[in-house]
């Protein structure tokens, strides 16, 4: 008789990392692969974080912290967005997390019940779906597009039929690119507020921008989910180290679930990361890359036959409409891995809707395997 399985771990792969693993076993059998699926730096921790760190494992224990986090990243965390954005935050309310995969958890599981309604933009972040999945709270697609520039919008929250409970909104986003402007994230923050709608601000890719200076939802009051991490800007990807700026009515909930969920955030990248924030020179030296990278794939994208792009206002992802070359970005995407060794991620990932006719690319990598990407792509194509 077959033991139980729970209904809760049904829900769909992350497919870019299922692309992720077959790129990397095409690598292992010798094949040249180019990495365009996963957003993930190509530059390690800066150096001071390393140092930091090497010091701490002479000289630090390295036990348990706080299940909040050690008071000098709280307060470190609370200074920059004073630096940022000239917003003034109490470091009690600054939670530091296992990634911001652990602060979408903490958040989820505080501020919604079972049977909650949360709308969130489609495409979008695949793990924002599946976490409230998992957790029983129904996700709610807003079906956005170049219209909208892939963002939720009040006219959209207008058409859902029922009532919401939440609303994240992402910008920059993943997988589209693109950022919400002043403005409009103050009409959604103030819609939001009107309705009695939890906000949640996933603010992850700020710093990563082109032309345009993000806004944190903090600037407009303190009820919103504030989400941010250490794995894009500040380079730190397998530290698993994020934090969350929490309304003070769920700061206490948010306490108790960490403690009994995680005891305590990693103590080694906690210390480490107390250093990133004097490391901007560096940092920058990163977006200044990533800016390259981004110019050369708008321009040769397009004379390889993807023509049809979300501007990529921030983050490394260029969206690409392929409905002209395909039906089935899957079959697609594994084509092009076996063809030209470029990895990319089907939109389907994003939005399981319409994906099948967009793909992902993340220009997160160095300049040379960028440029080799472009060059194959277009001998491909043609």
């Amino acid at each position: 008789m077959a033991l139980k399985v729970a209904r809760r771990g049904a829900v769909p792969p992350f497919i870019a990392m299922e692309v992720l693993r077959d790129a990397n076993e095409r690598a292992a059998r010798g094949e040249n692969v180019l990495h365009l699926e996963v957003g993930q730096p190509s530059t390690g921790a800066p150096r001071a974080v390393i140092e930091a760190a090497k010091r701490a494992l002479d000289r630090d224990q390295l036990g348990y912290t706080e299940a909040l986090g050690i008071p000098l990243l709280r307060q470190r965390i609370a200074r920059h967005y004073r630096d940022m954005y000239g917003v003034s935050i109490d470091p009690a309310r600054v939670v530091i997390t296992t990634g911001s995969s652990g602060a979408f958890l903490l958040g989820f599981l505080a501020a919604f019940d079972p049977g909650d309604r949360v709308a969130l933009a489609a495409p979008g972040y695949p793990a924002y779906r599946n976490i409230l999945v998992a957790l029983g709270i129904s996700p709610v697609n807003l079906l956005t597009g170049a219209g909208t520039r892939f963002q939720p919008t009040p006219a959209l929250l207008d058409q859902v039929d029922g009532r919401i409970d939440g609303l994240i909104v992402a910008s920059p986003s993943n997988p589209a690119g693109t950022m919400t402007d002043a403005d409009s994230l103050r009409r959604l923050h103030d819609y939001c507020r009107a309705r009695q709608i939890r906000m949640v601000s996933d603010e992850i890719y700020h710093g990563i921008t082109y032309g345009m200076r993000p806004t944190t939802a903090l600037a407009f009051g303190d009820d919103a989910i504030v989400i941010n991490s250490f794995s894009k800007y500040f380079s730190m990807t397998g530290w698993r180290l994020g934090w969350m700026i929490a309304p003070t009515d769920l700061l206490r909930p948010i306490e108790c679930l960490a403690q009994n969920l995680f005891i305590s955030p990693p103590t080694l990248s906690q210390i480490a990361a107390s250093a990133v924030f004097d490391c901007r020179d560096e940092l920058e030296a990163n977006v200044r890359r990533y800016a390259e990278n981004r110019g050369l794939l708008l321009r040769q994208l397009p004379r390889a036959g993807f023509d049809r792009l979300a501007p990529a206002d921030g983050a490394f992802y260029i969206y690409a409409d392929v409905s002209q070359l395909t039906d089935d970005s899957e079959e697609f995407c594994r084509r092009m891995l076996a063809d030209t060794g470029v990895a990319a991620t089907p939109g389907v990932d994003f939005d399981a809707e319409r994906g099948h006719q967009f793909i992902r690319f993340s220009f997160a990598g160095s300049a040379a395997d960028i440029a080799a990407a472009a060059d194959r792509l277009l001998a491909w194509r043609k």
